[in-house]
């Protein structure tokens, strides 16, 4: 079940509100309840034979934060993590373990046929968070374990992120309250995601699609780089818009999840842009990998060997596919160059020229993230620069496609931008502003909404990790 189909829209959300807040403030245990048996139906929905590893999941990091708590903490640390990163390796890289030893040592292992349980990056992150923070003394272990429950299976952000850390809602699973305004904030902000997500991300997606799917010979140089930045503008507008919904959600219930993406394209260095983009699985790796490493504290040689660990760790996050890696590496290549030398220089570039570093060694990446095969990647790229035999620089497809998404290119570079937050800063002390922004939320629900019914292009790019 996707945020962005008329079941969750039109039944599933209606029915849990209308549920929630029919139960009293006060019984909070209650509400608690509603949200959980809500986020383990809706995971039953979109994978009913996968709940019993979700249900597994939370009784395993409950008990092993319990047990950290009693003694022998190093022992059920160490138990508690192998758990995770053994269910997350099994189930998501297992076909591409074996497929690897079969084409490299010339075997013939049969694959497994594993089907990925949707959202296991995120809910195997957040279980194991649980268990390093009580670990390192930052929470205490939840001895009622329905909190526990309701905090990794919680549905707003359950199958894409944000990754919610348990001490940033510890106290509000216990002690929020939700109040008409962050109700209607909340509100307002989940259908600003989804105006994101299916009249910017959805278009645009399309595009790249059939971008990337066209035979070699028929791309152009100009379709090639019109592909990339509609990807680009897809996978951006796709899953901050997610995160949006997410957060939106979490406000009406009372939560209060932290930002997930902050203007990445505005960024002036890759250093910038990963401090921008996807901030909950940044910050993830850099406190529970990065700095446990060592962070840049032995060295710059272990720092890049740092560097090379948590980047290469990163892109097979996204998943098991040799792409992913390729992507992480590259990424972690253009990280020590900053930190060698670069970054000095693009600090005291002009600001335009340092903008468009970052945007050129941006969309490559995505072009590497989106490659279904390291050969067609090879070619696509060349096909950007002009190196790739036959390519023609402009051609008429180029223009074509232009005029047909015009729209939707100028929306999602002028959203790219803090255009929203600047106008609201404006506009908030005039009398008639909340009328306004209620408006334009109702206008954009109804224009989602018909866009959800008319289109069968409807993918979440981040549910498959």
């Amino acid at each position: 079940m996707v945020f962005s189909s008329m079941l969750y829209m039109g039944m599933f959300i209606p029915l849990v509100l209308l549920v929630y807040f029919a139960v009293p403030q006060s019984q909070r245990a209650a509400r608690n309840g509603v949200l959980l048996f809500s986020s383990l139906f809706f995971y039953f929905v979109g994978e009913p034979k996968n709940l019993l590893i979700m249900l597994a999941s939370i009784l395993l990091n409950y008990l092993f934060a319990l047990a950290i708590e009693r003694g022998h903490r190093r022992l059920w640390l160490l138990l508690g993590v192998v758990f995770n990163l053994g269910l997350l390796v099994f189930y998501k890289y297992t076909d591409f373990l074996l497929s690897n030893l079969n084409r490299f040592f010339s075997l013939s292992l049969p694959l497994s046929g594993i089907v990925m349980p949707i959202g296991i990056s995120f809910f195997t992150f957040q279980g194991m968070s649980y268990v390093l923070d009580v670990y390192r003394q930052r929470v205490p272990a939840q001895k009622n374990i329905l909190y526990v429950a309701t905090y990794i299976s919680l549905f707003p952000q359950l199958v894409a992120g944000p990754i919610v850390r348990y001490e940033t809602i510890a106290d509000e699973l216990t002690n929020r309250r939700e109040t008409l305004d962050d109700t209607a904030e909340g509100l307002r902000r989940f259908i600003y995601g989804l105006a994101k997500k299916m009249l910017l991300a959805n278009p645009l997606g399309e595009l790249a699609t059939i971008i990337f799917s066209l035979e070699s010979g028929s791309r152009s140089t100009a379709l090639a780089w019109l592909g990339a930045i509609a990807y680009a503008f897809q996978i951006f507008f796709d899953f901050s818009g997610y995160s949006d919904m997410a957060i939106g959600l979490g406000r009406v219930f009372g939560f209060h999840f932290l930002e997930n993406f902050d203007y990445p394209y505005l960024s002036r260095s890759i250093t910038e842009f990963w401090r921008r983009w996807h901030i909950s699985l940044g910050t993830w790796f850099r406190d529970y990998l990065y700095i446990p490493l060592g962070g840049n504290r032995k060295g710059l040689p272990r720092q890049i060997v740092n560097l090379l660990i948590v980047w290469g760790l990163t892109g097979l996050w996204h998943g098991a596919k040799w792409n992913f890696l390729l992507w992480g590496l590259y990424y972690a290549a253009l990280l020590i160059i900053e930190k060698l030398f670069l970054k000095k220089l693009l600090d005291k570039a002009p600001a335009l020229i340092s903008h468009l570093y970052a945007l050129l060694f941006i969309l490559v990446g995505w072009v590497i993230f989106n490659g279904s095969s390291l050969s067609e990647i090879k070619v696509y790229i060349g096909q950007m620069f002009l190196y790739h035999p036959n390519v023609q620089p402009v051609g008429n497809s180029a223009l074509w496609y232009l005029w047909q998404y015009g729209a939707e290119f100028l929306l999602a570079a002028l959203f790219s931008l803090p255009v929203a937050p600047m106008l609201s800063r404006r506009l908030s002390g005039r009398p008639w502003y909340p009328l306004l922004q209620n408006a334009c939320a109702l206008l954009l629900l109804v224009l989602s909404l018909c866009s959800i019914i008319n289109t069968s292009f409807n993918p979440f790019i981040y549910f498959r990790f």
